[in-house]
Parts: structure tokens; C-alpha cells; sequence
């Protein structure tokens, strides 16, 4: 097994405990305008990973991410900030953090060297489903127990690291790699590794729901308006899209649950709620099909 890249110490940081506060932070900034760059290189495979997600959504199959300290603790933020922001249930995206929940907050030491533990968190699968295994070192062994599972039930698997010699880049069945070198400081691969990952499940999640039709151009047309700053979102985006005043968007609102897309196609095309309920079953929740369908222009 290769020591990561992530282990390896910093020449360009060697110095970072004399420095001035602000030279610290310079040296830190320089770092992380490495990742972005980093990221970019492997932007053909998050690509296909979008793609492979988004098909196994349209399939009913959920999205799974499985992780150890930083990268599973990020799985579950990406993971939680789906339903409010695409109005989907928490089940269909779901991050799982090697010993638990307690491991959300506070190392639980050993869990990510447990293959069985691996083995036993991925049963959740199934064979529509997508398991995203993330680690900047590519080499936890609990990992690797998720990804034999996924293996043996036919589960499509995903690796999202930042060593192209690790294990998960051998095992899984699409690997996104972004070697972002080392780190600030040495083996704290919360840093420029996890704000690699950070980019990339931003992009995996925001892109599938791209795909299966979660936003109309650029608006989170299936945003759950449930704070007042949300319901101000909604009105906008109704308004923007289907042309008319604050005060219409708000009443559709009003008369469709706070229903964005249901309330643009009620306004569109003179129906009521249920009606327009009705049309987006039959399109498959896909606003845009609708509008052109209906040859409703914009």
C-alpha cells in the first residue's frame, strides 16, 4: 500500500509556524488555489459519474455516500442539503460515516480499518443504487468492505479520492481522482483534500438533479419554501418565469402549498392546482417538457 500524497510534507509550508498571521494565510490561499485546478483535470470523470447517478435515479435508485472522519462527515453534509434545496426525500440521497453517527462529531478511532464494518453499513444497498466512496488517502479498509459488498450485489460504485495508488482507485467501478498534493500541513487531509471532495460532491449531487429535471435554467424550481427568505425565493422564481407581478406569484403560491413548478404551470396555462399537478406526473416532474409541450414560451 502507497503513502498518500497527502502524508507527504510541504516544502511551501515548511516555514508556516514563524510566519506572520497574514503570511500564514497567504501561504494557505496559495494552497487552495491549487484544488480548483486539481479539479478541473478530472472534470471528464465527474461528468460520467454525473451521468451514471442521474440513470440510476431515473431507475429509482438512490445515491449513497460512505466515509471515514472528514470525507464521511462531508457525505453527510452534501447528503442533508438535498431535500430542502431539490425537494426530494432524505432517503434518496444518504451519507454514511464509518462508526456512526457519534462519528459525526467525535473520532470514533479504528472505524475506518474495519472491512466488516464496511460490509455490514453498505447492506443498505441495493442494485439500482449508486455507493460513492470517498477518502483523500484511498486506502481505508472500511472502504474497501463497501465496495465488496457493492461488488456482490451488482451496486454501481463511485471512488472520490486524491491517490491515484490507493485501493478504492483499483476497486471502484468509476474512480473521480483529483491529486491535490500535500497538504498544508502534514496529513491533515481536511484541507486541500476536503475541499477537493467538497467540489466534487457539490457537482455530483447539483448535477444528477440537474439531469432529472430539479431545476428550470438556473432556478431551484423544487426548493421546499419553509423560512421566510425561501418563500421570497419562490415568489421570485415564479414571477421571473411565469411573467407576472410579486402579487400573482404569491397568490399561486398560496393556492398551490408553496409548490413552485405546479404554481408557474397553474399561472401558464389557466388551470387550476390539481390540474397542474396532473401535467407534471404525466411529464415526469419536468418543468421544461411542460412549457415546451405546451409550446409555452418563457
Amino acid at each position: 500500500m502507497s503513502e498518500a500524497i497527502t502524508e507527504y510534507r510541504n516544502e511551501n509550508t515548511k516555514d508556516i509556524d514563524i510566519l506572520s498571521t497574514i503570511d500564514m494565510v497567504r501561504k494557505m490561499n496559495e494552497e487552495d488555489k491549487i484544488v480548483a485546478l486539481a479539479v478541473e483535470d478530472a472534470v471528464p470523470e465527474i461528468a460520467k459519474a454525473i451521468d451514471l447517478i442521474a440513470k440510476q435515479f431515473l431507475k429509482g435508485g438512490r445515491l449513497f455516500y460512505f466515509g471515514a472522519g472528514t470525507s464521511g462527515r462531508l457525505g453527510i453534509l452534501d447528503a442533508s442539503e438535498c431535500p430542502p434545496t431539490f425537494s426530494v426525500s432524505p432517503d434518496m440521497v444518504q451519507g454514511i460515516i464509518a462508526g456512526g453517527d457519534k462519528a459525526i462529531r467525535i473520532s470514533v478511532e479504528g472505524a475506518e480499518d474495519n472491512f466488516d464494518l464496511g460490509r455490514e453499513d453498505a447492506k443498505v444497498l441495493t442494485d439500482k443504487d449508486v455507493a460513492v466512496v470517498i477518502s483523500a488517502s484511498g486506502n481505508p479498509k472500511y472502504l474497501l468492505g463497501v465496495l465488496d459488498y457493492a461488488e456482490e450485489i451488482g451496486a454501481k460504485t463511485i471512488g472520490v479520492t486524491c491517490n491515484s495508488h490507493g485501493r478504492v482507485a483499483e476497486e471502484a467501478g468509476l474512480v473521480v481522482c483529483v491529486e491535490v498534493g500535500p497538504e498544508v500541513i502534514a496529513g491533515s487531509s481536511r484541507l486541500k483534500a476536503g475541499t477537493a471532495q467538497k467540489m466534487i460532491l457539490n457537482m455530483l449531487t447539483t448535477g444528477s438533479m440537474i439531469k432529472i429535471g430539479k431545476t428550470y435554467e438556473n432556478f431551484m424550481i423544487d426548493l421546499q419554501a419553509v423560512n421566510e427568505k425561501l418563500k421570497d425565493r419562490a415568489i421570485r422564481i415564479v414571477a421571473q418565469i411565469a411573467n407576472v407581478s410579486h402579487s400573482e406569484a404569491l397568490a399561486s403560491l398560496l393556492k398551490t402549498n408553496w409548490e413552485i413548478k405546479t404554481s408557474i404551470i397553474s399561472i401558464k396555462m389557466g388551470i387550476d392546482a390539481e390540474e397542474a399537478r396532473a401535467e407534471l406526473k404525466k411529464h415526469g416532474g419536468v418543468l421544461r417538457k411542460i412549457l415546451k409541450a405546451s409550446e409555452l414560451s418563457v
